[in-house]
């Protein structure tokens, strides 16, 4: 009977230990994560977007990959794997199209200190 509860124990244990273990090997890897973001407006108010095929076609010949195309708002919106990814089209993106556009990177930050300013910021009641 005692041989049982131990071996049981270290089971509970080990399993324990085993799960912890994923979830912080999950939660690294969910923070390494850098996605990036161009952002193409018109330079004026009333010019038109480019469409995302000739962006898609622009990018596809020159080897650049990207997550997704967007049109939101005014702006159209390209999600890319990384920053590098992200400066490359940039690059590409402001030779090909006329200087009609304006093309922002922005970068979205993921880390710890984005998750504790989001907690601060929000207000406390007691009582």
């Amino acid at each position: 009977m005692g041989l049982k509860q131990v071996t049981l124990r270290r089971f509970t244990l080990s399993l324990g230990a085993l799960l912890l273990f994923c979830a912080i090997l999950w939660l690294c890897a969910t923070l390494q994560q850098k996605e990036s973001t161009l952002a193409i407006r018109p330079l004026n108010q009333g010019a038109s977007m480019p469409d995302g095929f000739s962006i898609w076609h622009h990018l596809d010949a020159n080897g650049i990959q990207f997550k997704s195309i967007t049109p939101q708002n005014d702006a159209l919106l390209i999600k890319f794997e990384s920053s590098a990814q992200s400066a490359a089209a940039k690059k590409v993106l402001d030779s090909t199209l006329p200087h009609d556009y304006i093309i922002a990177q922005q970068d979205d930050d993921r880390d710890a200190t984005t998750w504790l300013s989001l907690l601060r910021d929000a207000p406390h009641r007691f009582g």
